[in-house]
């Protein structure tokens, strides 16, 4: 019996504040990859203790450890649950660094305003890009589901995003992203915002005929396509 014991104390003894930092920051991309909130609390915590800048911890803990779990995400390796658990977690480390960020002044990689739009009350897959997007580095605002154009435009006007994100789960919702892209249009907003659509039943050709930007087939995708649009544009600016 104590034996079994002495096995589980072996393992459970790794102590984070007796790594050096490149351990640390190692042992955090596993603990990311495992769901572990507070052992992902408690290293970002050692990491700003010991001097690090938030930017650089995000960076080199956080956003590097999604993006390992996006990967296997993306190959099949991970499931929803556990990309879930590992963006919980994620969220510990963020619950840190976003004010620290916020008062350093320094420009995120960019913001997302996402909602699931109306007559449409699915968020599964929201949520994972949500969740992957701010893994990633990204301020998100999330909307929540069944959004009118009117959120969506309140939402843009107040937060100054750099991308609307749209989702929709039933071929009847479907429709109405192109409702909110034309009243962009209408409006004379549809070039400042970087619109990117996704959900089942989408597909590139959708995505094209309405109007958006791109259409994202999973949440991996989406952060590289944000990723690579937010860069574009900055780089046009």
């Amino acid at each position: 019996m104590s034996d079994d014991n002495d096995q589980y104390d072996d393992e459970e003894d790794i102590i984070l504040s007796e790594l050096n930092n490149e351990e640390l920051v190692e042992q955090m991309h596993d603990d990311l990859y495992n769901g572990l909130k507070d052992e992902i609390f408690e290293g970002t915590t050692i990491l700003l203790d010991r001097g690090w800048a938030p930017d650089k911890v995000l960076a080199e803990a956080l956003v590097e450890g999604m993006r390992i779990v996006g990967i296997d995400f993306r190959d099949g390796i991970l499931f929803v649950p556990e990309v879930l658990m590992a963006a919980n977690a994620m969220k510990a480390g963020m619950g840190i660094l976003r004010p620290l960020l916020a008062e350093t002044g320094a420009e995120t990689i960019g913001k997302m305003v996402i909602g699931t739009v109306k007559g449409d009350i699915h968020d599964i897959g929201k949520n994972l890009v949500s969740m992957m997007m701010e893994g990633a580095g990204f301020e998100v605002i999330d909307l929540g589901i069944n959004n009118p154009v009117e959120n969506y435009l309140a939402a843009i006007e107040e937060h100054k995003p750099d991308i609307l994100g749209m989702s929709a789960l039933l071929t009847t919702t479907m429709p109405y992203m192109k409702v909110v892209i034309d009243t962009l249009k209408e409006q004379g907003l549809r070039d400042d915002y970087i619109v990117l659509v996704g959900g089942a039943p989408l597909n590139e050709e959708f995505g094209d005929a309405i109007g958006a930007d791109a259409y994202c087939r999973d949440a991996a995708v989406a952060v590289e396509t944000a990723k690579s649009k937010v860069a574009e544009k900055r780089a046009a600016r």
